[in-house]
């Protein structure tokens, strides 16, 4: 006798099927109807059920989510990533205490569906390893409902910060999981050196990299092709991942493609949240040339934008939107990017619905994946290792 079946599920594949659930795994999958014998039962009632959405990118630092209103600061002149760290700064003098902040956002995230979720942690001079020590707190706090990976992020450069490397190296001893890095070019104006400090201290213990790179045109394509040269000759093929790289949305289609080739030999992961005023990743090229693209929500109402409701379908919506996704398998395409593809870049371990797999998932009012991702519909049942752990847009304690 197994210990719960979660009856009458509808898999993406269309059958309707009946889960049996044990120790927090999936223990079998069965033809609805198939009278497996088990302790508790759960009906689905049709619903479609999906693996938890991935939140491959997020800030739980900075978010002013669930805090008062901060109204946006324009940049003096366009974009300027030096200016929005100020203004971050800023803001964060005056903001509620950084782990209230942190449960609001991990709340709204899992009361939408997300289960697994990579978040980015400020370590630089200015702020030193308080904030990490913080989320590390929060983190263990939310053990039992949501897998949280913690990004050690030199939101301050590196080079341009001094002490940071140090700090880099000692935020992973601390418990951060990778290292990250900020617009080698643009920012510390140094690409050899800062990659120098990042995949120094990845390669010295032997966790992965996830950069920040915002750089435009020739010169983020530049930094890519560094990276994905520093990753292919350190054997870090499937351990690196560039977040942004708005620059792969600047170039022309033939010279995408050239790109797009290298960064898939070298296993390179992107990130893309798809933002609003700014070119992003060209995802159906980068897909078609097997590059794993992967999302995230990024800011949530912080000082980069007021935007983000903290849920991956709705930013599937917003991948297929911008990138004119219409057709059903595009739609399943950007789902994919926000669940099996953010699992591959997260390395993520027993991801899926399949026997053998981690019980998370999530319910959907839909009768499929591309009604699902234009409809994105709400009042979700979100169920972790088999345990329901929030309903109706709320996170049960």
């Amino acid at each position: 006798m197994t210990g719960t079946v979660f009856t009458n599920a509808r898999l993406v594949d269309g059958r309707l099927v009946d889960i049996a659930v044990d120790s927090g795994r999936v223990a079998a999958i069965e033809p609805a109807g198939a009278a497996i014998a088990s302790s508790a039962s759960v009906d689905i009632a049709g619903a479609l059920l999906v693996p938890g959405f991935v939140e491959g990118h997020i800030h739980l630092d900075t978010s002013f989510y669930g805090d008062k209103w901060i109204p946006h600061r324009p940049c003096t002149n366009g974009f300027d990533v030096h200016e929005r760290v100020t203004f971050q700064a800023e803001n964060m003098a005056n903001a509620a205490p950084m782990a209230e902040r942190a449960r609001s956002q991990l709340d709204l995230c899992i009361a939408n569906g997300t289960l697994q979720m990579r978040s980015h942690v400020m370590v630089d001079r200015s702020v030193g390893l308080k904030p990490l020590e913080i989320i590390l707190s929060v983190r263990e706090e939310y053990r039992d409902i949501i897998d949280i990976q913690l990004v050690a992020f030199p939101q301050s450069g590196i080079l341009k910060s001094p002490g940071t490397p140090a700090l880099l190296d000692e935020a992973i001893g601390l418990g951060a999981d990778l290292v990250g890095g900020l617009d080698p070019a643009s920012f510390d104006r140094d690409v050899t050196g800062h990659l120098n400090v990042v995949f120094g201290v990845a390669e010295k213990h032997g966790v992965d990299v996830d950069i920040h790179l915002h750089d435009a045109a020739t010169l983020g394509a530049f930094t890519i092709e560094e990276i994905c040269t520093r990753t292919e000759a350190l054997g870090m093929q499937g351990h690196v991942a560039v977040s942004h790289a708005y620059g792969l949305g600047d170039l022309a289609p033939d010279a995408a493609r050239k790109i797009a080739a290298l960064i898939a030999r070298s296993g390179v992961a992107i990130m893309t949240n798809a933002p609003g005023a700014n070119n992003f990743p060209p995802v159906a090229l980068l897909r078609s040339e097997g590059v794993t693209v992967f999302s995230g929500s990024d800011n949530i109402r912080d000082s980069w934008w007021p935007y983000g409701d903290g849920d991956m379908l709705r930013r599937a919506e917003i991948i297929g939107y911008r990138s004119g996704f219409y057709t059903d398998a595009e739609l399943a395409a950007a789902f994919d990017i926000v669940t099996a593809a953010g699992a591959k870049a997260l390395r993520l371990e027993g991801y899926g619905i399949e026997v053998g797999a981690r019980a998370d998932f999530t319910t959907l009012d839909a009768e499929h994946v591309p009604q699902a991702v234009v409809g994105v519909p709400k009042n979700r049942r979100v169920y972790k290792a088999g345990r329901l752990v929030a309903e109706n847009g709320k996170v049960l304690r």
